[in-house]
C-alpha cells in the first residue's frame, strides 16, 4: 500500500515517539525508527533531516504542572520550582529536548511551544494581568536552572539541594506571578 507523505511522516513520529521512550534518545537510531516504521531510513532522513530534528519532530511533552488552587497564594512560586526540578529529574527525554534546543530551531522551537501552551493558562488563572510576560518569565528561570544544573551541570548548581535551590529561585518566581 502506497502511503502520502503525511501518512509516512505520521508513520515515522509514531515510530519515533515508541522508540525514543522505549530505548532513550541517545540509543534510539534512524535504523531503527526506519525499521519500526517498515520504511528506508533515507525516507526518515527525508523528512526530518537528522535525528535531532526527529526528535524536536516527535517530543510531545506534558509538563504535568499540578492544580496550584489548594497551594498558599505565597508559595506558589517555590511550588513551580519544586514542581519543575522533579518533572527534569524524572524524564530524560526532555533534558534531550533543552539540549537539542540550544542549537536546533525545531526542538527551540517546540520547546516554546511546550512551555507557553502549558504554562501561559496556569499562569493566567493565578494572576490575569499580563500573563505572556509573567509565563516567559517563569520560563526563563525554570529552562535557565535546568540548562544549568542538568545539561551544563555547573557544579554550584548541581551540589545545590532541592531545598536550596527552591529558596533561591521560588521567590523571583513568585515576584514574577505577584508584581504589577
Amino acid at each position: 500500500m502506497r502511503r502520502s507523505s503525511e501518512q509516512t511522516k505520521a508513520v515515522i513520529l509514531a515510530a519515533a515517539r515508541d522508540r525514543f521512550a522505549r530505548s532513550g534518545f541517545e540509543r534510539a537510531t534512524i535504523r531503527a525508527i526506519a525499521a519500526d516504521a517498515g520504511i528506508d531510513p533515507s525516507m526518515v532522513m527525508r523528512y526530518f533531516g537528522n535525528k535531532n530534528q526527529l526528535f524536536a519532530a516527535a517530543a510531545d511533552f506534558d509538563l504535568q504542572i499540578p492544580d496550584l488552587s489548594g497551594v498558599d497564594p505565597g508559595e506558589v512560586g517555590a511550588s513551580l520550582v519544586s514542581h519543575f526540578m522533579n518533572r527534569w529529574e524524572r524524564d530524560e527525554a526532555l533534558i534531550v529536548l533543552l539540549r537539542s534546543s540550544a542549537t536546533n530551531n525545531g526542538a527551540a522551537q517546540r520547546m516554546s511551544d511546550i512551555f507557553t501552551r502549558q504554562l501561559l493558562p496556569v499562569v493566567a488563572t493565578i494572576n490575569p494581568v499580563a500573563p505572556e510576560r509573567r509565563a516567559v518569565l517563569i520560563a526563563t528561570q525554570t529552562l535557565g536552572l535546568a540548562l544549568c544544573r542538568y545539561v551544563l551541570q555547573l557544579p554550584p548548581v548541581v551540589a545545590m539541594s532541592h531545598e536550596e535551590i527552591i529558596a533561591a529561585v521560588g521567590p523571583t518566581v513568585q515576584r514574577y506571578l505577584d508584581a504589577p
